[in-house]
Parts: C-alpha cells; sequence; structure tokens
C-alpha cells in the first residue's frame, strides 16, 4: 500500500520505533532481507496512468532502514553526484523522526521525491553501498528516499529552510529541467534573485514532458516546483531564450550570471527509407503529446495521437521503455521493443525493462530497422528489419552490433516510435556570442566549474552531457551554482 501517515495507529508505530531504536550489531544488520517495492498489478496498471510503485510503508521503511551499516566512510555518498547525506536521512528514518530525514535530504537535493523515483541508484549510490563487497543487496536507497519526501509533502508539513539576508544579484537559469531547478534552488538558499526562464507553458522540462504519469506523477513534479518558489525562485513561463530575449537583452536588465541548462530536446533520426511515412514519431514528440499535452487523459483532452494497435519502439533505454509502456496503455495490442544489441546491453533500468515485461511487451533484441513501408496514402504498414550479431565491444564498452546477411523479415506496424536519443537544440548555442560548441553541438564547459567559454555564463545536464540521468544533471546544477557564487562574489581563481 502506499505510504499514509496517518492511517496507522499511534500505538502501533510508537511500538516499531521503540523496537527499531533497540542496538543492533552489524551482523544482525546485515542478516535482514531488501524489502521489496510494493507495485500495482500488472493487468490493473496496463489500463491506465496510475504510479506503478505504490511506495513503502512506514513499517517496511522503517525495516529496511535497520539494514544500512552507518559506515565509518560511506561509499555510497560518493557514488551520489549530489553528495546527499544519505547513512544521516536513513538513521533518522530508522528512529521514527520522518521530518528530520526530509530535511536532511532537502540540504543537498532541492527534488527528493523526483529522485526517488527516477535516478538509477542501481548504478550510484547503491552500486557503492558496502553490501556490494558482501555480495548482498543492497540497501534500498531510492525506496528510502521517496518515502522521506513523500511523508513531509502527505503531512503537509514541508519545511522551508531560511533564507540568509538577499544578495543583490541578479542571475538566470535557462530552461526549467532537473539542471537548472537544481541550480535555482541552491542559489535562491544563499539569497540570490533567481528567475528561470522556460520556452513551453509547463515547468520542469523532461521532468513533465519526457517521463510517464505511471513513473513521475505530475502531482509530485509540482509540489517539487512549490518548493523552490517558497524557496524564492521565479519562474517566467513562454519565454524562448534567444529569441523572445536574448542574453544581451537580460544583461541590460540586470542579469549578472546565467546558467544554460536547456536540455537536449532534439530528434535523432535513423534516415532510413520510408522514415517519413504517417505514424512514425520520434519519442520526444511521442511522449511530450501523451505527458505535456495529456493525451494520458483523453477524452478530457482530446490530444491528437495515432492509438496504434501494433506499435514498434525502436531504441533500448529508459526513453524507449517509457514510450511502449504508454503505447500498452494506450491500448495497443501488440507493443515490441527494437533493440540492434542483445538485453544484456541494454542501457534502459532493471525495473524499467521488467515491468515492461509484466505488462506484455515483446523484447525483439538483436534486430535492427532498415525500411519502413507506407499503404497508398502514406502511412507505416510494415517495417522490414535485420538480424543482429554481436561483435567486439565498441567505445562505449558493449559489443559492437553486426548484420547477418540475409536475415530481413517484415513486420506488420501501424506506429512506430523512435527513441534512439536525441541532441542538444543548436537555439540557443547559437544565439550567445563567444560560446565554444562542440562538434556533436553541445556547449564546452570546465567539468569541474560547468563554466563556459563565456565567463558569466555557465552550463549543465543535457546541453553539456548531450544526454544523461536526472541526477547527473541535478550535480552539474549544483557544481555551477557553487562556482558561480563564487565568480559572482568575486572568489573565482583568477578574477
Amino acid at each position: 500500500m502506499p505510504v499514509d501517515i496517518h492511517d496507522l495507529h499511534a500505538d502501533r508505530n510508537q511500538e516499531w520505533r521503540n523496537e527499531l531504536r533497540s542496538r543492533l550489531s552489524a551482523k544482525e544488520r546485515s542478516a535482514l532481507p531488501r524489502v521489496k517495492m510494493p507495485e500495482l498489478d500488472a493487468r490493473e496498471r496496463s489500463t491506465g496512468f496510475r504510479e506503478v510503485n505504490t511506495g513503502l510503508s512506514e513499517e517496511l521503511a522503517m525495516q529496511e532502514a535497520k539494514r544500512c551499516l552507518d559506515c565509518a566512510a560511506p561509499t555510497c555518498i560518493s557514488g551520489c553526484p549530489v553528495n546527499i547525506n544519505i547513512p544521516g536521512f536513513i538513521k533518522l528514518i530508522e528512529k521514527g523522526d520522518f521530518s528530520a530525514a526530509a530535511r536532511k535530504l532537502k540540504e543537498t537535493n532541492a527534488l527528493p521525491a523526483v529522485c526517488g523515483r527516477v535516478c538509477p541508484q542501481e548504478i550510484q549510490c547503491e552500486a557503492n553501498c558496502v553490501y556490494q563487497k558482501m555480495k548482498k543487496p543492497p540497501v534500498a536507497i531510492g525506496y528510502l528516499e521517496r518515502f522521506a519526501s513523500d511523508c513531509e509533502r502527505l503531512a503537509g508539513a514541508v519545511i522551508v529552510p531560511g533564507i540568509p539576508e538577499k544578495v543583490p544579484i541578479r542571475v538566470a537559469a535557462v530552461g526549467s529541467g532537473p539542471a537548472s531547478l537544481t541550480f535555482a534552488g541552491q542559489m535562491a538558499k544563499w539569497g540570490f534573485q533567481v528567475t528561470v526562464f522556460e520556452a513551453l507553458h509547463e515547468l520542469a522540462g523532461v521532468l513533465s514532458y519526457g517521463i510517464p504519469e505511471f513513473r513521475l506523477p505530475k502531482s509530485i513534479v509540482r509540489s517539487e516546483i512549490a518548493y523552490l518558489e517558497a524557496l524564492g525562485v521565479v519562474f517566467e513561463r513562454n519565454v524562448i531564450v534567444g529569441k523572445t530575449v536574448t542574453i544581451e537583452e537580460m544583461r541590460e536588465q540586470g542579469f549578472q550570471g546565467f546558467f544554460i541548462g536547456s536540455g537536449a530536446g532534439l530528434p535523432k533520426f535513423m534516415n532510413i527509407p520510408g522514415e517519413n511515412s504517417i505514424g512514425i514519431y520520434s519519442s520526444n514528440e511521442y511522449l511530450t503529446r501523451v505527458n505535456l499535452m495529456k493525451a494520458y487523459q483523453f477524452p478530457d483532452y482530446d490530444t491528437p495521437i495515432v492509438r496504434g494497435k501494433r506499435v514498434a519502439v525502436i531504441g533500448g533505454g529508459n526513453t524507449a521503455m517509457d514510450s511502449v509502456r504508454t503505447a500498452v496503455r494506450l491500448g495497443a495490442e501488440r507493443a515490441m521493443i527494437v533493440y540492434r544489441r542483445s538485453e544484456q546491453e541494454m542501457p534502459a533500468r532493471i525495473e524499467e525493462v521488467h515491468h515492461a515485461k509484466e505488462e506484455g511487451v515483446e523484447f525483439l533484441t538483436l534486430t535492427n530497422p532498415i525500411e519502413y513501408i507506407a499503404d497508398s496514402e502514406g502511412r507505416v504498414r510494415q517495417m522490414k528489419v535485420q538480424k543482429m550479431g554481436l561483435g567486439a565491444a565498441d567505445d562505449s564498452g558493449r559489443r559492437r552490433p553486426v548484420v547477418i546477411p540475409g536475415s530481413e523479415y517484415l513486420i506488420d506496424v501501424d506506429t512506430v516510435v523512435v527513441g534512439v536519443g536525441t541532441d542538444p537544440n543548436p537555439l540557443i548555442p547559437r544565439a550567445i556570442q563567444g560560446i565554444e560548441v562542440s562538434k556533436w553541438g553541445t556547449i564546452v564547459v570546465n567539468e569541474e566549474t560547468m563554466q563556459s567559454a563565456v565567463p558569466d555564463i555557465f552550463a549543465g545536464g543535457d546541453i553539456v552531457r548531450g544526454g544523461a540521468t536526472v541526477i547527473l544533471a541535478m550535480g552539474d546544477g549544483k557544481k555551477a551554482a557553487v562556482a558561480m557564487r563564487d565568480h559572482l562574489l568575486g572568489k573565482f581563481p583568477g578574477n
């Protein structure tokens, strides 16, 4: 069941807390099994957009918190791009002080409810948990992060830290994705006057338009935005920096520092025959229509989108998983992942692959599309694919796909979603005089400070990385905030 701190009897809560406060040896803690995340039944969730993972109860959260060994040198923190005090907040959950646990999280993380849901803890903090060396499941750090932040929100007791005396310096963040939100929250905590400029009518970037409701409810995103507004961050929607207003005009308005977190919203396609047929989308367009334009709330929102019956999604990352699981919920009778490598090489989270399989998604691995075939009206009706083998590893460390000659065959489709990645939108880099851009279209920065070739401009997230996780983008935003603060206050090296 979802966490609901009002449903449990006070006497029972106190009994748990007393028991959990008792001293346990490291051996006793390490013998405890990792809890499982409660989730909706696959058949039930496949027909709608309710959140799949339903959250830990108080009992489960406190039970899992007992597993933390509170290491003297916690390696889990080194795996976190924003350096959350992981043992610190977990021990507060073990003691039953959930509000304090949420406050501890927000000392370093402005978006804990988001991170607890979508960050790949299994390759970051949990991958560095000491239990890994013991060949045991790591502490469920992501589950506990979600639990603490949800408790605070559900109790209606979100605490905003005291803001120091205002610094008379205006700074701007371009884009409102996770990198910019983290930057803005950190700068606001230090007293800077922060304005976030968003090109769309909805805030939060990929958190709003890219990640489906069943993985990250929009109510969670809105609550995180409300927290930043309480810190004093100002949000301006429908502003296209480089078109509506230029960086130079913003300087004239009094802005002294800029963070570019505009993401990577330019879709990639494969440039194969028939790719311009009707019914072929980029994942970016497909998910934006569903999430931002609310096609998932049909018929209340009559957003035009093809509700395909035979849907193929090309790619093996989290975006591809989001797309194919969305297609299932929109009524696809056959929903397929088409991926040119094996499942072992898929970059998607293991949990997302598992959930997709439970929901009936077919996985056509070692398979690559080479042509789309349309009917007389230009609508895609078939996809020609070829089978692949695996050769030596490439620069990514994954084995390179190799064509198997003569292995082509046809698959009937009426909708194709291409989820093979995105590129940075060139508008902003082109609009800033003096900015250095890589051959991939990303902004070149100092990796330690996130400062660009233009001294008052810093950047982070996908506009720098070309595609990364939410938490890595947040780490960039935090590093940029520290460096910009020092730069603006005259402490930056070389000033």
